[in-house]
């Protein structure tokens, strides 16, 4: 019976301090926003590929707009991008041509939203004078969506799988816990 009392308050004070610091943790993400008044953080620009030839075209995309439409500039950009809903997901989608006088460097891209809220996102291209070659591995495949998954490995995980991830924990910790708790009165 002692063993009973242990296990559950073990398996409640894991839970209780799985969940705590991920609860402060969304709550200080959700209220980042309200921090800034109307200036929002702001988001950020996807472009493929990142580096690119005078003349080239790239694709953007940016999901912070929560409009129908955006315009982003680039000192690289032959003219303005306009922005307008991706088909195949929920976020706004543009291409861009190159300057073909465009010197090799690395350009910063502003996209302002045209929705009530005013957001922005920005980004970069780098633009090289050469045909850039790949080096082993290449990242080839899927229809460009290596940059893609590349681009979600580098930013590591993010709130929503935190919290994701300690509810897991926490429901395995209760689990285990009850399974102690039913295996013990069965031995009584």
């Amino acid at each position: 019976m002692r063993i009973h009392g242990i296990t559950v308050r073990a398996a409640a004070l894991a839970a209780a301090l799985t969940l705590t610091p991920l609860a402060a943790a969304s709550t200080a993400v959700a209220g980042d926003e309200e921090n800034y008044g109307n200036h929002h953080r702001p988001g950020r620009v996807t472009v493929s590929p990142s580096t690119v030839s005078p003349g080239g075209e790239v694709t953007l995309r940016v999901d912070v707009c929560r409009g129908k439409e955006a315009v982003g500039f680039s000192e690289a950009f032959a003219g303005d991008a306009w922005f307008g809903p991706s088909a195949d997901r929920g976020e706004l989608y543009a291409e861009a041509r190159i300057r073909s006088d465009a010197e090799p460097r690395q350009y910063e891209i502003k996209v302002d939203c045209k929705d009530k809220e005013n957001r922005h996102a920005r980004g970069t291209v780098t633009v090289v004078h050469h045909k850039q070659r790949p080096h082993a591995p290449v990242s080839a495949g899927g229809g460009g969506t290596a940059e893609v998954a590349a681009e979600a490995d580098s930013d590591g995980p993010g709130t929503s799988q935190a919290v994701i991830g300690g509810a897991l924990v926490s429901a395995a910790v209760l689990a285990f816990a009850s399974h102690r708790v039913r295996r013990g009165r069965r031995t009584d």
